[in-house]
């Protein structure tokens, strides 16, 4: 009988989302069950949005600043909190750490592993059941692995988020301060530096849309990055700067007001899939068969690379380059410039855009009179 499951996972806010479909064939299999997270501290604000989620347990990177000493102490209360406490245990992350944990919450425990199974002979000795993460599958089946592991019959693949009405009335608000009804989403920021569309081909774009008569909601977070974007923004008669003024939870209720999104390929970007908006999302170096945005009507993702793809309300934008997509982290492997970036006309994007506004309403004209 399963009455307590844990979820390890410790990775991006993206990976956290998209553990929801998981968490959503746990729930139906096992209905009274409580279902827990474990994630990195920075994640806490995703995890929060995921249904079906009893508690959530977070692990800070911080304890190790605090002294060795003091490290060890908190090390040792965190395992001593889930030692055997759940009947089952799953770690959707790969490093040796999560792993461990998983042995010693569940009494059922099923690891995950990016190595090859000849070096898997601790992990086979400890945990109850092992599965590889596989670099050539989308991230979500990598995700429902446990589920058959156990058996489980796989159903629907749903990415679902949830917000709260105190949210909701939050958002309405500001849109009432700006005097926004129909809008849409522009997200130019992303984690990390290498996946940000370069300032003069999003200024152009901006420009472009602009021209639509359409309000546009630019935003972001409170990082470096955004902060950044945030005072390059070109001052434009239909843009609303809002970075910086929204919680995820209010971009979950912004982006499920919004007629659609359009922006970088980062959890914003999935969050607004998950919520069944139009999408068009610029990518770089990122394959998309493992990171494109996945589409609950359909229940498929992009599983090759071109130049424009559209699958349902997805459409795709990358470079036209032979080197794409390399899976790397910027041209140097490290947060440095990605140079195929560079290589998508914003003219391209526009259009898309333009003729799916035009369908949608029967004409651009309408809205900017």
């Amino acid at each position: 009988m399963v009455e307590r499951v844990l979820i390890i996972i410790r990775r991006s806010n993206g990976d956290v989302l998209l553990t929801s479909p998981l968490i959503n064939g746990l729930h139906e299999n096992f209905p009274r069950a409580e279902i827990d997270l474990l994630v990195n501290q920075d994640t806490l604000e995703i995890a929060k949005l995921l249904k079906h989620v009893h508690a959530i347990r977070t692990y800070s990177y911080k304890w190790r600043e605090q002294g060795f000493g003091a490290f060890l102490h908190r090390e040792f209360a965190f395992i001593c909190s889930i030692f055997r406490k759940y009947d089952l245990a799953i770690s959707l992350t790969a490093n040796d750490r999560s792993n461990v944990y998983a042995f010693l919450a569940g009494r059922t425990s099923i690891g995950e592993s990016e190595e090859t199974w000849n070096r898997l002979w601790w992990r086979r000795v400890l945990l109850t059941h092992v599965h590889v993460f596989r670099q050539d599958r989308h991230i979500l089946f990598n995700n429902l692995a446990p589920l058959e592991i156990l058996k489980i019959p796989g159903g629907r693949a749903e990415v679902t988020l949830r917000y709260s009405e105190q949210a909701r009335a939050r958002v309405r608000g500001l849109l009432k301060e700006e005097g926004i009804d129909d809008f849409i989403i522009f997200h130019p920021v992303a984690r990390f530096g290498f996946k940000i569309y370069p300032r003069e081909l999003r200024d152009k774009l901006l420009q472009d849309m602009n021209s639509l008569g359409v309000p546009i909601i630019i935003t972001g977070g409170k990082g470096p990055l955004d902060l950044q974007v945030s005072g390059e923004l070109p001052a434009l008669s239909h843009c609303h700067n809002f970075i910086g003024k929204t919680t995820f939870e209010e971009f979950a209720v912004l982006t499920d007001l919004s007629m659609g999104y359009v922006g970088m390929d980062t959890v914003n970007m999935h969050m607004a899939a998950a919520l069944g908006k139009r999408v068009f999302a610029v990518f770089g170096p990122t394959k998309p068969y493992q990171w494109a945005p996945w589409s609950n009507a359909l229940q498929s993702h992009a599983h090759e690379s071109k130049p424009l793809q559209t699958y349902g309300n997805i459409t795709l934008f990358q470079a036209d380059m032979p080197c794409v997509p390399c899976g790397l982290a910027g041209c140097d492997d490290n947060d440095g410039i990605a140079k195929c970036l560079y290589e998508i006309p914003p003219e391209n994007i526009f259009v898309e855009i333009k003729n799916w506004l035009s369908s949608v309403t029967g004409g651009v004209q309408d809205l900017s009179s």
